[in-house]
């Protein structure tokens, strides 16, 4: 295998992720109101709860999920039609892959 065939890191970063994703939207059945706990595999460092009707901690609470949750998570911590909503800004705030 020459170099120029060989998977960059950038994606074999986007394939780890990718793993993490289910097939559709409609699988993410998380919370849309109120607080939310977080387990410390999610939120290790600060923070654990996070009330959904705070547009600040909302935020928070999605960027973590998504940077820092595993397949199952995603589905049980994120609401389809919040991360839709959330996505325009949201999507900077997270890493690119």
């Amino acid at each position: 295998m020459d170099l120029w065939s060989q998977p960059g890191l950038s994606d074999l970063r986007r394939a780890k992720f990718a793993r993490r994703l289910h097939a559709a939207l409609s699988e993410l059945a998380g919370p849309q109101h109120g607080p939310v706990h977080l387990p410390l595999h999610l939120a290790w460092s600060g923070l654990t709860t996070f009330d959904l009707d705070r547009p600040r901690l909302r935020m928070s609470y999605y960027r973590i999920v998504l940077a820092e949750g595993r397949h199952a998570d995603l589905g049980q911590y994120l609401d389809r039609d919040l991360l839709a909503g959330l996505w325009p800004t949201l999507r900077t705030l997270v890493s690119r892959p």
